[in-house]
């Protein structure tokens, strides 16, 4: 299959949230944009009751996505949109499609009862097992939530993109995550923002005083592997303005504050092929659950 930027679509407000987003990427990338329904069957007896029979079921989904592709294809024409609908498990086609598709879109909260699949749990799920990129998009994203403020102070579509934000580990750099973010703020023609938390020594914890000369040591040690890092970057992309800072303190922290000023925050999630489930770190789960702006999930090994 050629490559696409895929959505799920389950008819909940942050799945149609995902789905616009989704058409402006699949706009900015030049790529078809695959939507995508699956069919979960109830079970028998739910499916014999009158209002939610098997037949009702199916239906409401065909007329899902027959309407979401129509009123994409003319909110982002020249954008190629395709639909189709799958019967099985949300979670497994879900990744299925992930891996097929040059990025999978998803809404970070879903609908949960008949018809929903993109439960927190599923969503989850799915962000930890494909080894694509996973971006998860909140219900009320729009279009002009991803640029700055026009000069009225008037939230607009039309004004340039706010920056892309990402979350780097100078300990364990990975190529993947740092070339995605590039590539999303050099597409958005915008600044790349680099944020970079670290930990102080535990004094207190010791029953210490706080070393001020230590913390300072530290602090320009961290700072300048963070510029060691991003050395080859810059020189890559000279075009590219990258903003790098450097804080003592959580990074899941600082991305939440950053991203009150982003159009996209990206970060890592090591790839681990483990029989005993799947996780995402506690830095990429701190940011799905408080971060507002679009999150974009770069799997690595």
């Amino acid at each position: 299959m050629s490559p696409t930027v895929t959505v799920g679509l389950d008819g909940s407000s942050e799945s149609r949230a995902a789905a616009e987003w989704a058409g402006r990427e699949a706009r900015l990338r030049g790529l078809p944009l695959r939507l995508v329904n699956v069919w979960e069957p109830a079970p028998t007896p739910m499916a014999l009751a009158p209002l939610v029979g098997a037949e009702a079921q199916q239906k409401w989904p065909e007329r899902l996505l027959r309407e979401a592709a129509e009123g994409l294809r003319l909110r982002h024409p020249g954008v190629e949109v395709v639909a189709e609908q799958f019967t099985g498990r949300p979670g497994e086609v879900l990744t299925e499609a992930a891996e097929e598709a040059e990025l999978l879109v998803l809404g970070s909260r879903g609908l949960s009862g008949i018809g929903g699949f993109l439960v927190g749990s599923v969503g989850q799920a799915v962000v930890a097992r494909t080894e694509r990129p996973v971006v998860l998009v909140r219900a009320g994203e729009a279009a002009a939530d991803e640029h700055v403020m026009d000069p009225a102070g008037i939230p607009s579509a039309a004004t340039g993109y706010r920056p892309v934000v990402l979350g780097l580990d100078t300990g364990h750099p990975h190529e993947a995550v740092i070339e995605f973010a590039i590539d999303a703020a050099m597409r958005r023609a915008t600044t790349l923002r680099v944020v970079h938390g670290f930990t102080l020594p535990p004094y207190l914890a010791y029953g210490l005083p706080d070393d001020p000369e230590l913390n300072a040591l530290i602090a320009a040690e961290r700072a300048s592997a963070l510029t060691e890092v991003l050395r080859p970057w810059r020189q890559k992309h000279p075009s590219l303005e990258i903003v790098a800072t450097s804080r003592a303190g959580k990074v899941a922290d600082q991305l939440v504050a950053a991203s009150d000023n982003a159009s996209l925050v990206v970060v890592g999630r090591r790839i681990r092929r483990s029989p005993f489930g799947a996780h995402i770190g506690p830095v990429t789960h701190a940011v799905l659950h408080h971060v507002a702006a679009p999150v974009a999930v770069v799997p690595h090994d």
